[in-house]
């Protein structure tokens, strides 16, 4: 059953490393069997208050794929430098 992992930026304070992040995780996501379903683009609230400057979500095979990836040693370090340029929350949700 697919998993997804979808991600929500909030502040991005570094473009620069960002765009060197956008890079490594593409490959990233690939190797653990993922792909991207969005990848930021027009953003708009029907309900609620989502503060949300980027929406990205990922499809994986299932939820140990997802963690897979998230877990790995070539996507800690990418971790590490989007954390250090932007405000990002992450949730892993199984499919249907």
């Amino acid at each position: 059953m697919p998993a997804y992992v979808i991600a929500s930026v909030t502040d991005a304070r570094d473009a620069e490393k960002l765009a060197r992040y956008r890079e490594g995780n593409t490959a990233a996501v690939e190797k653990h069997g993922g792909r991207f379903i969005a990848r930021g683009g027009e953003l708009e609230t029907l309900e609620g208050d989502w503060p949300a400057l980027r929406i990205v979500i990922m499809e994986f095979p299932d939820m140990g794929a997802a963690r897979g990836w998230y877990e790995s040693d070539d996507y800690a370090p990418l971790r590490e430098l989007r954390q250090s340029a932007s405000d990002t929350d992450i949730v892993l949700v199984d499919g249907v």
